[in-house]
């Protein structure tokens, strides 16, 4: 009983630090929710094989969309005309980075890490759609239409969103209409997509914090490569969002895993999982695949090394500095920021099983 007590301190003592940083990165969300037209962003994003591809992962680094919830996006893009570069380009960006996970990262992480993420989802990105639209081919298996992130039957991502497509009608209306129908998704429909796995990552670091050695550094320091080899086939496979992993590769770093295979974890995890992977096969082909999985996993590492450079270079502990963020908010302040969260995230749950309780409901019946 008091080792569970100590995991769900640990546990705790974590969600203290994120928990206003979260709701911030919310409320921008919600911002960029209504400030986008997707029908501007398709029109330019299906000529030529450098620009499209530097153009969607501008446009997707922002975006707080999860490795599935991207897919209804990506697949919308495509459909209307966007490259398969393009596309592969914005898949990648978007769930590896996103205001509500730098905002996360900003809390727990150092400066160093928190800039050096989405700079290295925008390359990998980049390079990634680069390289398909060079050596990939437009030929797919057939585009399947996606209504929700769970694009063949069967296949659970772990998102509850009906689509992660903004529809254009949002977008028209007063100023404050807009701002409504913003927030409303941010701290609802988006909150609720997040709020699982985020809460899992939270407990996961918890474990980290308690369980794991405390000191790891040497063997991490002495085998940089086979440590992020192990994160990278760790990340690949799992169903994690950019936010849930956040606090798990803090937790790692304090434990005194190298700051590179820290970053290897947050660059493949959040851009890939056994869903998503499946599904980058029907939307392109098998040689978009191969790419796909060649360039994250090159990238990572290659980004993982240089973040280690950096350090050293700088002859900087990223022990000692991580979680300075979090030291300039008063303990009033997270304490309350941590209250509306919980608050917000029981009541979209509580909606959530209202909700399929009456989906349940109406399908009995309409079986009888």
């Amino acid at each position: 009983m008091n080792v569970i007590y100590e995991i769900l301190k640990e546990s705790w003592y974590i969600y203290l630090d994120v928990a206003i940083y979260m709701l911030f990165g919310f409320f921008i969300a919600g911002i960029l929710y209504v400030a986008f037209k997707p029908e501007k962003i398709k029109k330019y994003l299906g000529i030529g094989k450098i620009k499209p591809v530097i153009l969607s992962a501008l446009f997707g680094i922002p975006l707080p969309l999860c490795s599935c919830g991207v897919i209804p996006v990506a697949t919308g893009l495509k459909k209307q005309g966007a490259n398969s570069g393009a596309a592969l380009s914005f898949m990648i960006a978007t769930p590896e980075s996103g205001v509500d996970s730098i905002a996360i990262s900003y809390a727990i992480l150092d400066p160093i890490m928190t800039n050096i993420r989405p700079v290295a989802a925008f390359v990998t990105a980049v390079l990634t759609g680069i390289a398909q639209n060079f050596f990939g081919t437009e030929s797919n298996p057939g585009i399947q239409t996606a209504s929700n992130c769970s694009i063949e039957k069967g296949s659970d991502c772990g998102c509850s969103s009906d689509n992660g497509v903004v529809t254009p009608d949002i977008h028209g209306g007063k100023l404050y209409f807009r701002l409504g129908v913003g927030l409303k998704y941010a701290f609802g429909e988006l909150l609720s997509d997040i709020s699982k796995p985020f809460v899992i990552g939270i407990f996961i670091a918890g474990l980290i914090t308690f369980f794991f050695p405390e000191d790891i550094t040497t063997l991490a320091n002495e085998h940089k490569l086979l440590s992020m080899l192990v994160m990278l086939i760790a990340g690949i496979p799992m169903y994690i969002c950019a936010t849930a992993s956040t606090p798990i590769a803090a937790a790692l770093i304090l434990k005194g895993l190298n700051p590179g295979a820290a970053l290897v974890f947050l660059l493949a995890g959040p851009a890939t999982n056994a869903a998503t992977i499946n599904i980058v096969r029907n939307i392109f082909n098998n040689r978009a695949l191969v790419i796909y999985i060649a360039m994250i996993s090159v990238c990572a590492i290659g980004f993982g090394f240089l973040v280690d450079w950096i350090y050293v270079f700088l002859n900087l502990q990223a022990s000692i500095t991580m979680g300075m963020g979090s030291e300039i908010i008063p303990y009033s302040l997270k304490l309350t920021s941590a209250g509306i969260l919980t608050v917000l995230i029981a009541y979209n749950a509580f909606i959530k099983f209202k909700q399929q309780s009456k989906h349940s409901t109406n399908n009995n019946i309409s079986l009888l």
